[in-house]
């Protein structure tokens, strides 16, 4: 094993989507896209829907995450996340039509309307597309 890895897990409600060993992680917190090497100062963060990236020995990952929260320490980084998807658990089709009710809620701004959860379920439909091209 290399000298440069750390574990990275992934946990939701649901399960423990990834645990593995990493040489970097790379994810969207509220503040913007943050990359993370073995030894990085520890942090606590808010993550913003986006996709992960997973550089392992090997390979790399990709999946996305949609809000939760992200724990780093000098060996060990756990994101917290409400919902994770691989790419092959996405429906594209579903995801499509997702966006189109969102951008159309958006563009009618009825009085009822929450702008905030419909800008964010744009942001989710786009990040699952996103991650499938």
């Amino acid at each position: 094993m290399a000298d440069n890895l750390f574990t990275v897990e992934i946990i939701t409600p649901d399960r423990i989507f990834y645990h593995g060993e990493a040489s970097m992680v790379e994810f969207n917190t509220v503040e913007g896209e943050i990359g993370i090497l073995k030894d990085h100062i520890p942090l606590t963060t808010v993550l913003a829907p986006g996709i992960v990236t997973i550089s392992e020995e090997n390979e790399s990952k990709k999946a996305v995450v949609h809000a939760g929260f992200a724990e780093v320490l000098g060996d060990k980084v756990t994101l917290l996340a409400e919902i994770a998807e691989w790419p092959d658990e996405i429906d594209l089709d579903r995801a499509k039509r997702a966006e189109e009710r969102a951008r159309e809620r958006l563009s009618k701004r009825s009085a009822d309307l929450d702008v905030t959860r419909a800008e964010l379920a744009l942001k989710k439909a786009l990040v699952r597309q996103d991650v499938l091209v």
